[in-house]
């Protein structure tokens, strides 16, 4: 199944999987790289050797192109970037920021993709001279604005010229045929990667998932998109919706960012100001919210600990019902999506 997303990245299939903190690792992109999918390395939670280290390991176990993932306002985001850069990353995708360094992927032959949940957002990123840009919708895990992706795609594949990934309520073979339909020219997914057997998503979760329908997921409103969040239903996620967000969490938050990325306090102050005049820049509040919830996602999702943080999950939660493979999965959807495509086109062929 050929596309512009296909051709522009240089893989078989046009899915990819999306950038996870501390889920998508080496093992589970590499088997979507491998099985013809783009496999995305999220990198915000890294120090810069890290980074290296973790795309080493990648390279030896996938001759495929891949990408990374790193949200710009956050703190060690340029150290990050400039490491994958060092590495000749094929394709970086960014969030949340201007993209400085567009030329100096395009120089060795790399590619920029930027993630958007705004019309306003896309404009301005192909503008900036990215290759392709990842849309997602309100109906996604984690970080979206307001607009579903029903509305977005058509907007924003009207007002663009360069492929556009859609993301939020896609998980099957008919998702990707009705993306393909309103403009896309792919997918990404993240929710449904996170349930296939090369996922290190805590059990836990995995059977919570498995048993959850579309209404067990819950929008938290910070009103930001930046730290604004689709998570599983909790009574930890329901309190946060009540305004409970205490100041143990905002310290233990900071302090753990400190201590992961490596930062002294003098580069996590530095970090705070460069963000808050950044295009997407966040307020203090809203950078602490952002710390917190990043700080506690490793315990969330190793140990399966649901009194330190939320799990992100998409609404497409309630239509997962296995665990297969990623290649099992690509293989699936690619192969529903094609039968669609092609009885639709017999259905209402014009005479």
């Amino acid at each position: 199944m050929k596309t512009r997303m296909t051709e522009v990245f240089g893989v078989k299939h046009p899915i990819m999987l999306a950038g996870m903190n501390w889920i998508t690792q080496p093992k589970l992109v590499s088997a979507v790289c491998n099985a013809g999918g783009l496999g995305i390395l999220a990198i915000a939670r890294c120090t810069p050797e890290e980074v290296r280290r973790d795309i080493r390991e990648l390279r030896t176990l996938t001759d495929k192109p891949f990408g990374v993932n790193q949200i710009l306002i956050s703190p060690g985001a340029r150290a990050n970037i400039e490491a994958a850069i060092d590495e000749k990353v094929p394709i970086i995708n960014y969030a949340l920021g201007r993209p400085w360094f567009v030329e100096q992927v395009h120089e060795y032959g790399g590619k920029v993709m930027g993630t958007v949940a705004l019309v306003r957002h896309a404009i301005r990123a192909e503008q900036f001279g990215v290759d392709a840009i990842t849309v997602t919708g309100h109906e996604a895990a984690a970080h979206g604005a307001q607009a579903t992706s029903l509305v977005l795609i058509p907007l924003i594949s009207s007002k663009v010229n360069i492929p556009l990934i859609a993301a939020g309520g896609f998980y099957d073979g008919r998702g990707l045929a009705a993306a393909l339909a309103l403009g896309a020219d792919a997918i990404s997914m993240g929710s449904r990667f996170a349930m296939t057997k090369e996922s290190v998503l805590h059990e836990h979760w995995k059977q919570l998932i498995l048993k959850a329908t579309e209404q067990d997921t819950l929008y938290i409103d910070y009103g930001d998109p930046a730290t604004n969040t689709r998570v599983l239903k909790t009574k930890k996620a329901e309190a946060e919706t009540r305004g409970r967000f205490p100041i143990i969490s905002v310290v233990a938050g900071i302090l753990e960012t400190k201590r992961i990325l490596k930062l002294s306090f003098w580069e996590l102050i530095r970090s705070g100001l460069r963000t808050r005049k950044a295009e997407e820049g966040m307020g203090m509040l809203e950078q602490i919210r952002y710390a917190a919830s990043s700080a506690s996602l490793r315990r969330v999702i190793f140990d399966g600990d649901e009194t330190v943080g939320t799990l992100p999950a998409g609404q497409i939660i309630g239509g997962i019902d296995d665990m297969p493979s990623a290649s099992e999965l690509i293989e699936r959807i690619v192969t529903e999506a094609e039968k669609i495509l092609q009885t639709a086109g017999r259905k209402y062929a014009l005479s």
